[in-house]
């Protein structure tokens, strides 16, 4: 929800909502006059389309409408597509259009127009919104859920300025739904885009007037898709994708879905990396979601139609070399179950690639070796076919790979640990024998023991859990008790990402930091001043990369994971200010967070004060002190107080970050999410009285009275104000 490029205030959430997919009821055709509206709708409904956005798994989320206002050209809703997220527009007629770019956005109107490849498309007239009395009657089009070509009628009431600007205020029964549809005259002009709806009552709405968008139409400022879409956009630096399909990259993982221009769907991803010369070893950790599907490693590779192909398909592990792009130019060299495969789970692939031979592994097992010099050495890296969606981890290459699995000793004792607790696939006639002497009490005792086995494994799982959570606990106390200017933040800050994701490599993504910084000091001249270089980091990160303040899914729990951040280009203020103060710190900037109640800032210091104010969820915007007090008074309805200027520590910065997470968990995530955050942050920051109490609560939702019993008898001891003696009392006689 969106209005100047903040959250909306609450007190007007509790007014209106955007209709994201405005439910609209279907108009009656019980009289002559509805018989001629009937008719108008059935000629404008072709323009009018679905649009819909990706959300941060990837998936299709927030079906909203569009409609046509150029043969190339939609217009609906800005937060109908969301910054940095890969849009889908389905015509009336169900055939789907690729959007080549955001041809015009204007976030503080809410507004934004898509340019599709097609060329055939027949635009609405757009009316003169001004000239539109109050009474007047109007038709609005919109796709409930998808479903296209819902109509109804109402009424133009008034005209109201509001944080969007003026706005037509129209009477309308409308319903959750259709953000971005047309409001038209009865002659079929539109005047105005379906933005939002009161939540208060049924028949009261809000929309765009269309001179609004005429006003953007003349001055658009195209985006292309390959700019803007950030959400989970490939490291350019390490990964080329090719042939189509959808290849992203996001904590830790590189993902694949739609089917490739390749023949049979196939499409690639290339690593950018420098290859040794000669023999060159590859390895990536795979799982698919079908095993019908396939998905794995090339190497060999022009970069085009020739490569080499090892991955599992249909159950078998696979050697292939494709020698051009039709089915006649590819050869399947070996293809064969592999025994050390595990459907349905992830498995480790790797090749080793050398003058006239090929020698393939999965799991560490030995699956092919076979002379083959059909192509040179080339290029490496991923590849997937057909409808298969796939995922990939953990990729490497270099002349010779080190063997990360446990020696074989070890390996060794622990499968046959792990064997003799496992119960057998199959069991012989004598077994069977034995228990059906008596099979109702065998059965009893065999679900007994089922039963034992299933408590068993949940409580090791847990333990894993358990022993994971006080790894990266102790290492992120270990940190953040270093001197203030020993503390690598951004390692802190990663760490805190690593409580949910294992798979998150802190390595990885200060390489990353440490690029940008170089990047960035590349292009500046030798002598550049503070300034210079400040301006050069906001421009870099906002301007050239797309980073941005997250609007749509602010409370998203992984823009408080910087590994997510960065990969998405979109976070929270204390998420990119901890990106930006990096950057900024490695290009010799003195800058501080600034906890300012609401809206977290950075500040660029001087003798260890603030400045110059920075808004980095606006885009690295410099405040000065009036307009950080009314950003303040606008977000938290606080005065801005001269000890809230004072620069964090960084401890304090990542202890903010745990409560981001802990409030945005505390309803939506199960009480085991919230505790782990709650034991880091009590970690961090014993006497955060707050956190006691809700560590409490969430204990006592697991039944773990005896712990929640140490929190109340904590904050008895101290006798906090502003907490209730008595109920606390109260409850601890209870636990």
């Amino acid at each position: 929800m969106l209005t100047g490029g903040l959250p909306l205030r609450p007190r007007l959430l509790h007014l209106f909502v955007f209709t994201a997919t405005l439910a609209l009821p279907a108009i009656a055709a019980d009289t002559n006059a509805s018989l001629a509206t009937d008719k108008l709708a059935a000629r404008l409904k072709p323009s009018v389309v679905t649009v819909s956005h990706a959300g941060r798994a990837g998936a299709r989320e927030g079906s909203g409408t569009g409609f046509v206002v150029g043969t190339n050209l939609i217009a609906t809703c800005f937060h109908v597509i969301e910054e940095g997220r890969a849009i889908h527009v389905r015509l009336a007629d169900n055939r789907e259009v690729e959007v080549e770019a955001v041809h015009a956005w204007d976030r503080k109107r809410d507004l934004a127009v898509l340019r599709v490849k097609a060329g055939d498309l027949v635009p609405l007239p757009l009316g003169d919104s001004d000239k539109l009395p109050p009474g007047a009657p109007f038709l609005a089009i919109g796709n409930p859920m998808g479903l296209a070509g819902s109509v109804v009628q109402g009424v133009l009431s008034a005209r109201r300025e509001m944080e969007l600007g003026e706005m037509l205020q129209i009477a309308i029964p409308v319903e959750p739904g259709n953000s971005g549809g047309p409001v038209l005259d009865l002659q079929g002009n539109v005047h105005g885009i379906m933005t939002m709806k009161s939540v208060v009552t049924a028949n009261l709405g809000f929309a765009v007037p269309i001179n609004a968008l005429k006003l953007l139409l003349a001055k658009p400022n195209p985006t292309p898709m390959t700019r803007w879409l950030t959400l989970g956009r490939l490291n350019a630096r390490e990964w080329q994708s090719a042939m189509g399909a959808t290849w992203t990259q996001r904590a830790g993982r590189i993902s694949a879905s739609e089917p490739g221009s390749g023949f049979g769907g196939r499409s690639l991803c290339l690593w950018q990396g420098a290859l040794p010369e000669g023999t060159c070893e590859m390895e990536v950790t795979v799982k698919l979601d079908d095993e019908a599907g396939a998905a794995g490693l090339i190497f060999g590779s022009d970069g085009e139609q020739k490569h080499y192909g090892f991955y599992p398909s249909g159950g078998k592990l696979r050697l292939t070399r494709f020698d051009g792009p039709t089915v006649f130019n590819w050869v399947i060299l070996k293809d064969q179950p592999a025994p050390g495969y595990r459907a349905g789970d992830w498995n480790t692939l790797k090749v080793r690639h050398e003058k006239g031979r090929v020698t393939c592994h999965v799991n560490g097992q030995l699956t092919y070796e076979l002379e083959e010099s059909g192509l040179p050495p080339g290029r490496i890296g991923l590849a997937k076919f057909r409808d298969t969606k796939a995922q990939f981890r953990n990729f490497r290459a270099g002349k010779q790979l080190a063997d990360l699995s446990p020696a074989p000793v070890l390996l060794a004792q622990l499968q046959q640990a792990v064997t003799a607790l496992e119960p057998r696939a199959e069991f012989d006639t004598k077994t069977i024998d034995r228990l059906k002497t008596n099979t109702v009490a065998s059965q009893s005792l065999l679900r007994q023991r089922a039963d034992l086995l299933d408590q068993q494994a949940r409580h090791l799982r847990t333990l894993a859990d358990r022993l994971h959570e006080v790894t990266v606990q102790q290492s992120l106390l270990a940190e953040l008790s270093q001197a203030e200017a020993k503390i690598n933040l951004l390692h802190a800050s990663l760490l805190v990402s690593r409580l949910d994701n294992p798979d998150v490599d802190s390595a990885h993504y200060q390489k990353i930091v440490e690029d940008m910084a170089a990047d960035i000091r590349t292009a500046l001249p030798a002598d550049a001043n503070a300034t210079q270089r400040l301006a050069a980091v906001g421009r870099h990160l906002f301007e050239q990369n797309g980073y941005h303040g997250s609007r749509g899914d602010y409370y998203h729990r992984a823009n408080s994971y910087l590994n997510e951040v960065i990969d998405d280009r979109e976070g929270i203020p204390i998420t990119l200010a901890v990106l930006y103060m990096e950057i900024g710190r490695r290009l010799g900037l003195d800058l501080a967070g600034i906890p300012v109640p609401g809206h977290f800032m950075v500040g660029q210091l001087r003798d260890k004060q603030p400045v110059q104010l920075i808004d980095v969820y606006d885009g690295a915007k410099l405040l000065s002190r009036d307009e950080a007090q009314a950003l303040v008074r606008r977000t938290g309805g606080e005065p801005l107080r001269e000890e809230d200027l004072a620069p964090a520590t960084k401890r304090s910065i990542i202890v903010r970050m745990l409560r981001n997470l802990i409030s945005v968990s505390n309803e939506r995530e199960p009480p085991a999410t919230v505790l782990r955050y709650l034991d880091t942050l009590l970690l961090l920051d014993p006497d955060a009285a707050a956190e006691h109490l809700n560590r409490a609560l969430m204990l006592m939702k697991l039944n773990r009275n005896a712990a929640a019993k140490e929190d109340i008898r904590w904050l008895l001891e101290r006798d906090l104000p502003g907490y209730n003696r008595e109920r606390l009392q109260e409850l601890f006689q209870r636990l």
